[in-house]
């Protein structure tokens, strides 16, 4: 599995929420990485209509965590931005391939999947989360 750079992005943006505890906004963000805010504006709005980010409107606005680290299990957040994590169509989809009904490869990535979604599920985002002094040091170089 490749995640897509909407995910990732998703991913960095909430460790440094995590991390920093403190509101920013999605340019900050994107000036950390880096990155386009245009880009990094859909990643934050997205990651607010699936209830991980609250938006804050106005003056002192911003971005922020909403949801403790130790509640957002990594597999929920792939798996929100990732949709289809199929390894091939075959394995969630009927009549796709020839051999399908008696193909024993289906069943093997289907596990390799449920011990991929099963292992991220079991790790949060208080387990990856940097230290502030490590991401003052990005911002100091950036």
């Amino acid at each position: 599995m490749r995640l897509t750079t909407h995910t990732d992005f998703a991913l960095r943006t909430l460790m440094y929420l995590a991390s920093t505890r403190k509101r920013t906004t999605a340019a900050e963000v994107a000036q950390l990485y880096k990155i386009s805010t245009h880009h990094m504006s859909k990643v934050v709005n997205q990651l607010a209509r699936l209830g991980y980010v609250r938006s804050i409107r106005g003056i002192g606005g911003g971005i922020e965590l909403a949801q403790q680290p130790e509640d957002v299990r990594l597999g929920d957040v792939v798996e929100a931005f990732e949709g289809n994590m199929h390894l091939l169509d075959c394995v969630a989809t009927e009549d796709v391939c020839a051999i399908q009904s008696f193909c024993k490869l289906k069943g093997v990535l289907a596990e390799a999947e449920r011990i991929q979604l099963e292992y991220l599920n079991s790790l949060t985002l208080a387990d990856v989360i940097p230290t502030k002094r490590q991401f003052s040091r990005v911002e100091s170089t950036g």
